[in-house]
């Protein structure tokens, strides 16, 4: 069994209340979740309104796929135009 584990901190792009802040995650990580079958949360920077720290897990019985969905998941964060990733630290147990 492996579990891979996703942690990426995030730079948002014209946020400036935590109202929008949590309208853009929360479609986010709704699209991630049903799009990559990962569990996905906010873990860190809940009250700063221009960053976001994000945590994403997938278990499979085979670590390449889940390092491979995991890298997905990256990918797709890498490609927005709404926010900046600064740090991500991608890990399979």
């Amino acid at each position: 069994m492996a579990v891979g584990i996703l942690r990426v901190s995030l730079r948002l792009f014209g946020v400036h209340t935590l109202k929008e802040k949590r309208a853009i995650l929360e479609g986010l990580l709704v699209r991630l979740r049903r799009e990559f079958n990962v569990s996905a949360a906010e873990l860190a920077e809940l009250d700063n309104p221009e960053k976001a720290v994000l945590g994403f897990a997938h278990l499979s019985n085979d670590g390449a796929y889940c390092d491979g969905v995991l890298q997905k998941v990256l990918e797709r964060l890498l490609g927005s135009r709404e926010f900046y990733v600064e740090s991500h630290e991608l890990e399979v147990l």
